[in-house]
Order: C-alpha cells, then sequence, then structure tokens
C-alpha cells in the first residue's frame, strides 16, 4: 500500500504491467496505456461461397468496410492473404505486443459484423494480456473464436 494516497496506486500514477487500474472495469485500462493493435483480416476469404475470379472477394469487401470504420487509435488494420480457415467465412485476427494474446475469430460476414470487430477490437486493445472478460466480448466474439494463441515466451 501506498503511504500517500493510501490505496496501493503509485504516485507517479504509473501501473505496474499486470496490476488493473481501479479506475477501469474488468481489468480494461485507457486505450493509451497499452502497446498497439493489429487487426488482420484475411482478404482471400471467399466466405465458403463460389466466387468468379475477376468478382471481389468477401474477405477483402470486410477489409474495405473496416477501412471506413471508426477504429480507436492504436489499432492499426492490416490486409494479409489466407488465414487458412477458408471454410468459416471470413477470419479476422487481434494480436498487439508480446504480453497480449492473439486471437482468431471466424464467421464474419462484410455488410453486419463492422460494428462487432470494432467493439471487440476496441475492448481487446484496452487489455494488457489481450483477454477480454467473457460477458463484455461481443456475442459473436464468444460464439466464434478459431484460436487463442498465447503470447511469446508464455
Amino acid at each position: 500500500m501506498n503511504d500517500q494516497t493510501g490505496r496501493g496506486v503509485p504516485v507517479t500514477g504509473q501501473w505496474p504491467a499486470h496490476t488493473p487500474s481501479p479506475k477501469t472495469q474488468g481489468g480494461m485500462r485507457e486505450l493509451s496505456d497499452f502497446a498497439p493493435v493489429e487487426l488482420l483480416v484475411c482478404t482471400t476469404c471467399r466466405r465458403g461461397l463460389p466466387i468468379e475470379d475477376d468478382a471481389q472477394r468477401p474477405g477483402t469487401l470486410l477489409h474495405k468496410a473496416l477501412e471506413q470504420a471508426d477504429l480507436p487509435t492504436g489499432v492499426e488494420l492490416k490486409a494479409v492473404e489466407c488465414l487458412s480457415n477458408c471454410d468459416q467465412g471470413c477470419s479476422v485476427v487481434l494480436r498487439g505486443g508480446p504480453s497480449r494474446w492473439t486471437f482468431v475469430y471466424e464467421n464474419l460476414n462484410e455488410a453486419d459484423d463492422v460494428d462487432v470487430i470494432v467493439e471487440g477490437a476496441t475492448k481487446y486493445h484496452a487489455t494488457a494480456d489481450g483477454i477480454v472478460p467473457w460477458r463484455e466480448r461481443p456475442v459473436h466474439f464468444r460464439k466464434n473464436c478459431a484460436a487463442r494463441i498465447p503470447p511469446i515466451g508464455a
């Protein structure tokens, strides 16, 4: 406990890497507190549908829709080729920094799920370890997590 604040809060206002701030819920903190996040979108995704060779793929359309979305500062959108989850709809990855878990989400639709992805990316960015508390995750993320990958060195 800190004698000057009486709450265990460092006088400098700096929080140790894995100590949640008491001013946030569920261990989530201000977006500026953490390493940047990458939102990777598979642009080759066909969403399990037959697509003409010259037609834009659903994954490319999802990426374009996210380019127009209001992603928070610190979340960088990146187009990537094949995440090898081709039969499970469009897929995205959230990763960021050496201390965060990485998540792969599937069954996303370019027309319906942009707001879900933005919400999930915002909440992910507000964590030190990448783990958004279960009940705070968008419902689609709760039901469509293809993989959870531990941080390097875990």
